[in-house]
């Protein structure tokens, strides 16, 4: 069986391609730089164009994940109604492609919650938010943005609380670290609005060497500079993979708690 590893926590965990090995890191308080011996030049560019997420391996979660809730925190004014139900969300925009998977349970016992509604939405490569609805402040009045609804979707979890977009890494913008929103409703009602973010280690291979990222000034927020990121964030950054053919794997259990 081959074998993959996940980098977790500041460790890197060699796995099955089935479940992954019981090695805990530390509960952080403060945000730690984990290691990543990669390039940005390892990975794809121009988007998702040449990725077909069925014939992905399994996304690869923790086998005992850190079943605590997730923090809640504010909608913004980039989300926009009528989100269309779909997998890839990227609407063939430029980026380093990213399967983003996602594993909802029950905080009080790690039961994975089936046919939760997830919504999710972030930036594209420039740190521009589409949707005609959104604020012109997550726009930016951009032509191409407003037309189109690029990097926003929404699906169904399955028996094991799972759900899994392609996209692609999200670029940063003035006074945010990188961040995917997302919603998520249960038989209708909604149970929690919250954030995931990205290692800045990665984010400073992917921002320094990545083609699709370079020519913008360098960011000037990281994740220890950011006012809304969780105080314990440890518990809301991804864990991640690198796929053979470059494309980058994230993946994240979120605790609900009710």
């Amino acid at each position: 069986m081959k074998r993959r590893t996940l980098v977790l926590g500041g460790t890197a965990i060699v796995a099955s391609s089935l479940a992954a090995a019981a090695i805990w890191p530390r509960r952080y308080i403060v945000v730690a730089a984990r290691p990543f011996d990669w390039k940005g030049t390892d990975f794809l560019s121009g988007g998702t164009k040449s990725v077909a997420l069925a014939k992905l391996p399994p996304p690869l979660f923790r086998t005992r994940p850190n079943c605590v809730v997730t923090v809640a925190q504010t909608l913004g004014p980039c989300h926009v109604n009528d989100v269309p139900a779909r997998q890839d969300i990227s609407e063939g925009k430029a980026g380093l492609p990213l399967r983003l998977a996602v594993r909802i349970v029950h905080a009080a016992n790690c039961r994975p919650v089936q046919n939760a509604d997830i919504e999710i939405w972030h930036t594209d490569h420039r740190g521009i938010y589409s949707g005609r609805d959104a604020a012109k402040m997550c726009t930016l009045s951009d032509a191409e943005a407003v037309s189109g609804l690029a990097f926003r979707g929404r699906q169904r979890t399955d028996e094991a609380g799972q759900a899994s977009f392609l996209t692609a890494y999200p670029g940063w913008y003035e006074g945010r670290t990188p961040h995917v929103h997302c919603r998520i409703l249960v038989e209708g009602k909604e149970l929690l609005v919250s954030q995931v973010y990205f290692d800045d280690t990665l984010s400073d291979i992917i921002y320094g060497e990545h083609p699709d990222y370079l020519g913008r000034p360098p960011r000037n927020t990281r994740n220890d500079d950011d006012g809304l990121i969780p105080e314990n964030a440890a518990d809301h950054i991804f864990d991640f993979e690198k796929l053979e053919g470059g494309v980058l794997s994230a993946t994240i259990t979120i605790g609900l708690s009710s």
